[in-house]
């Protein structure tokens, strides 16, 4: 689904609203989990899943054109645990963990 499809749905439920504004507000939502990851707070969503920042070492990888070997330097990433309700409806009504 994308960004746009999104607003179209909600906008669905949501006609009183115009479109501008639905887009304004899932912005917003995507902007604080953002600020959150970037200051190091996990963001949980009850029911959906939390979002959190991973610590990845740096490693030896391979240039896939030239096999040679690179230095790939040390990161964080941002990493999206799901929630148990949204893993069941994702696996039929079966919690798989």
């Amino acid at each position: 689904m994308l960004k746009s499809e999104l607003i179209a749905r909600l906008q669905q439920d949501y006609r009183h609203l115009p479109a501008a504004k639905v887009e304004k507000a899932i912005d917003q939502l995507f902007e604080e989990i953002s600020l959150a990851l970037i200051e190091g707070r996990r963001v949980e969503l009850r029911g959906f899943g939390a979002f959190s920042i991973r610590s990845r070492n740096s490693r030896q990888g391979r240039n896939p054109r030239t096999g040679e070997s690179v230095e790939v330097p040390a990161k964080r990433v941002p990493f999206f645990k799901p929630g148990k309700e949204l893993r069941m409806a994702v696996n039929g009504g079966v919690d798989t963990d």
